[in-house]
Formats: C-alpha cells, sequence, structure tokens
C-alpha cells in the first residue's frame, strides 16, 4: 500500500503541469498526499477492520474535506449519499490497491475490486479499472512475471499493454476516464526497472499523474518486494497519524511477501 500513497505524494505536484519528462526531483515543499491515498487508506481500513464502504468514504471525506476530490465525488460524499453515480472515472482504480495484496485468488481478488467501485463508480468501465489494477497487484505479488501480467491484462481486461510510452507520451493528455488512464499507468509499470522508475513513467506522460503514479507504484510495490528507503521516508514525514496508523497495521498483516 506504501507504493501507491508514495506515487501519489510524488505525483501530487505534477497533477495538471503536463509534465513530459522523467528528469525531475521526487519531492518538494508541497508535495503531499491527495485524495488517491484518503480512498486508499478507507479502502485498506475496512479490509483490515471491516465496516461499510460508503460509511467509511463519507468518514474520511469529512475528516480530510480538502484532499482534492473530484466534484461528483465531494458532492456524493457531502450530502451522504449511498447510491453510486455510475461513474467511469479513475478514481475506482486509484483506491483499490489494498485489494490485491489481501486475498489469495484472482476471482477474489476481482470481486472485491468490484465492490470497492460499485459503491460509486459502477459504470462498467469504472468497474474494469478497478479489476484490472487490482488484479495487476495480485499477479505481482504472487510471483508473475511482467509478460504474464501484461497478457492476462489484456485477455481478461481488454486493455492495449502493447503501446510504447515513447509512442504515447507526446499525444497524450490529462484524462480521468478508466479507459484512458489505467491502461497507461499499467505500461508505466511494465516498462519499468524498479519502483521508482515506474512512478517517474507514470508522472511523465504529462496526465492525472497523481492518480497514475499511485496506480503504477502499487503494482511496482508488489513486484519489486518494496518502496527504496529514500522514498519511504519523505511520504511518511508527509502522513498524519491516522493515515499512517492504518498503513502500519495494513503494512504488518499484509505486506509485502515476495522479495526480489
Amino acid at each position: 500500500m506504501l507504493g501507491a500513497i508514495a506515487g501519489d505524494v510524488i505525483g501530487s505536484v505534477h497533477e495538471g503541469a503536463g509534465t513530459k519528462t522523467k528528469d525531475f526531483p521526487l519531492f518538494t515543499e508541497w508535495s503531499r498526499f491527495t485524495d488517491d491515498t484518503v480512498l486508499t487508506v478507507a479502502v485498506a481500513e475496512k479490509l483490515l477492520r471491516g465496516g461499510d464502504y460508503v460509511d467509511l468514504f463519507h468518514e474520511y471525506v469529512r475528516e480530510y474535506p480538502t484532499a482534492g476530490y473530484g466534484g461528483t465525488f465531494i458532492g456524493w460524499a457531502g450530502h451522504r449519499k449511498r447510491e453510486p453515480y455510475n461513474s467511469w472515472g479513475n478514481g475506482s482504480a486509484m483506491r483499490v490497491s489494498p485489494v490485491g495484496a489481501v486475498f489469495d485468488s484472482l476471482d477474489a481478488v476481482e470481486a472485491e475490486a468490484k465492490r470497492t467501485a460499485d459503491v460509486t463508480h459502477n459504470h462498467p468501465e469504472g468497474v474494469r479499472g478497478a479489476q484490472a489494477t487490482a488484479a495487476a497487484v495480485f499477479l505481482a505479488r504472487t510471483g508473475h512475471d511482467k509478460p504474464a501480467i501484461r497478457a492476462h491484462v489484456e485477455s481478461a481486461y481488454g486493455y492495449d499493454l502493447g503501446r510504447r510510452l515513447d509512442d504515447i507520451r507526446p499525444r497524450y493528455r490529462f484524462d480521468v476516464s478508466c479507459q484512458g488512464s489505467v491502461p497507461q499507468s499499467i505500461i508505466a509499470f511494465l516498462e519499468s526497472a524498479d519502483y521508482e522508475d515506474a512512478v517517474r513513467n507514470a508522472i511523465s506522460l504529462g496526465g492525472d499523474a497523481d492518480t497514475m503514479a499511485c496506480i503504477a507504484g502499487a503494482i511496482a510495490e508488489a513486484f519489486y518486494g518494496g518502496v527504496p528507503d529514500h522514498i519511504r521516508g519523505p511520504v511518511l514525514e508527509r502522513l498524519d497519524d491516522r493515515i499512517e496508523g492504518v498503513l502500519e497495521e495494513f503494512t504488518e498483516r499484509y505486506g509485502t511477501r515476495l522479495k526480489r
């Protein structure tokens, strides 16, 4: 889960900036966690302690009201609504990574990923983005190589992962849809050499940088066996007690099991 949070923090200053390079400082004085982290932690708390996704999302938004949520989501949470709003946005994918760390079969991962999406993002594209992300985390965690991860995501979810970042980058623009950002985020991981490289790849596309780095970072953490210390420390310094507490509890119970 730290891999997702770190991607969010590093990407936070690049959202909307159109960054088209991998050469940038990992952290600045403005680097912070955003809604990607808040809702990822909410999902993790549900998996750890039980409860209801809707109630936890409402609660976390009340506690972190300025984290940068999308307009429709903040309206849904602010009015304490309980029905989904058929979103295809990448909010379903940004928050789902803990699911890939908890369950021990793809069927269980897909089922729970759908549950996390359905409370708001019940559009088929919203569900597909969540399931593809969680499945990629699960496959990375359980020792599958990159060709196997690519093959499963393409066959199960219909995403085209055959493109190269160098071909995507020149024409890519800010896109908050699952179909327009999840495949690119997974490609950023597939082309990476290590955790940091995956995050830099995702940000360098110039899109929804914090969310795309959150997705790529979650998969990379599982695949490469953790988050390097030079990233871990500055990220932990930027978390508050509640978020860090859930992260520590989740890591103790479901921490990265595969070391490479």
